[in-house]
């Protein structure tokens, strides 16, 4: 499909006027990070900085409306919007960098959402400069709660629908990638994910006295062990799909077999198909095990976030767009994380599309991995993601309207 990249350049200019400003805001939403759910500084220093009214949705969520006719806010001005998401909260998570803005208090933007939300207010006050040469009314929203349930895109798949955007687009930096590269599939990029909550009932006794009792600690372990192995054997190896167990209690005392046992699972896979036989999988080794020690076991499922299918023609769009904006398309990457966004997509089959923008190899950049204390994201990522978010949302109209 070929793309002209008249409107891209005219957009990507006003962002380069635009970045020493989101790099100041970047900084004071580092410094000041707010849990799921408890967004509301972030929130109202985003809403200060954008150039335009905002509608509030799910409490701390936002809804910025950018019309290519010189309209804004939150109503329905001209025509379908193209959707550019960012995210609001931080991770409990106490901050270990020596950077000047760094966050205290037992909270810190450890995912690069404090670039996100710079990035985007970026391109909103570059489509509010551009007016009429936006190729699409743009949507600028905000998301509460990206890290923790309920999950903040479910919260605002509603009010969104009401608007009935023509595509959302979203961009989320990565440090596994190379600076520079942007990846950008169709297809499954990211899995689905949902937790479950084992619980296994036993009898108590002695620890001497172990034929007196049912020993639910042996039996969650071995259900650890068989629900590793089973992966393995129900799904597809050419088909990505993880078990994690990722907690186990049970018990306060070396010499007593306690009453009961717990674990905390995550499960994640790409195909829809595969997601149900997980489900399954882990109800008929739980019950299957337990029973076999002479035990009770249950699991409680808290369905997550759906796998995020990139929508073909918005990547095509895009990869042919990238270079203009000084980006390359990276070499295919896809992974088992898992991300709320994939929620947008139930709005009526709403087409999605992500990007992975690199980290690897920026100035000054030293590779942690997402969620680590040491991450700290550079302040040139916030252009990168900004000229993503801008390729992406061109590429989206272009695609779609």
């Amino acid at each position: 499909m070929s793309v002209s990249p008249e409107a891209l350049a005219h957009l990507l200019e006003a962002i380069e006027r635009e970045l020493p400003r989101a790099i100041d805001l970047r900084h004071r939403l580092h410094s000041r990070p707010e849990l799921s759910h408890e967004e509301h500084a972030t929130a109202a220093a985003v809403a200060a900085e954008l150039p335009v009214a905002c509608t509030t949705v799910a409490e701390t969520g936002l809804f910025a409306r950018i019309d290519s006719k010189g309209g804004d806010g939150g109503g329905e001005g001209e025509g379908a919007a193209v959707a550019v998401r960012a995210e609001l909260d931080g991770l409990p998570i106490e901050e270990r960098t020596d950077a000047p803005f760094r966050a205290a208090e037992g909270a810190m933007h450890a995912c690069g959402h404090d670039v996100h939300m710079a990035a985007l207010v970026a391109l909103a006050r570059a489509a509010h400069a551009l007016g009429d040469a936006l190729t699409a009314p743009l949507l600028a929203i905000f998301q509460p709660s990206e890290e923790a349930y309920p999950s903040g895109a479910e919260q605002l798949r509603d009010p969104l629908a009401t608007l009935a955007p023509a595509a959302v687009v979203a961009a989320h930096v990565h440090p596994e990638l190379p600076w520079g590269a942007v990846a950008l599939d169709p297809g499954a990029v990211n899995a689905s994910c949902d937790y479950v909550e084992i619980t296994v009932v036993g009898e108590q006794s002695h620890g001497a006295y172990p034929h007196h009792g049912r020993d639910p600690i042996l039996a969650i372990a071995q259900i650890v062990v068989a629900l590793h192995a089973q992966v393995g054997r129900r799904i597809d190896p050419l088909a990505p799909a993880v078990l994690t167990v990722g907690v186990l209690e049970g018990g306060n005392a070396e010499n007593v077999i306690p009453p009961q046992a717990r674990a905390r699972a995550a499960l994640r896979a790409h195909r829809p198909e595969d997601r149900l036989a997980l489900r399954q999988m882990v109800e008929e080794v739980v019950s299957g095990i337990a029973a076999a020690h002479g035990c009770r076991g249950s699991v409680e499922l808290t369905p997550g976030e759906p796998a995020l299918e990139n929508d073909p023609a918005i990547v095509a769009c895009a990869r042919e767009l990238l270079p203009g904006a000084g980006l390359t398309p990276a070499a295919e990457w896809r992974s088992c994380g898992s991300d709320d966004f994939a929620f947008f997509g139930a709005l009526g089959a709403t087409p999605l599309a992500m990007g992975f923008v690199g980290l690897d190899g920026a100035d000054g950049f030293q590779t942690r991995p997402l969620h680590h204390p040491e991450l700290l994201v550079p302040d040139s990522a916030v252009g990168a993601v900004a000229r993503t978010q801008a390729v992406l949302y061109v590429a989206a109209s272009k695609a779609y309207r």
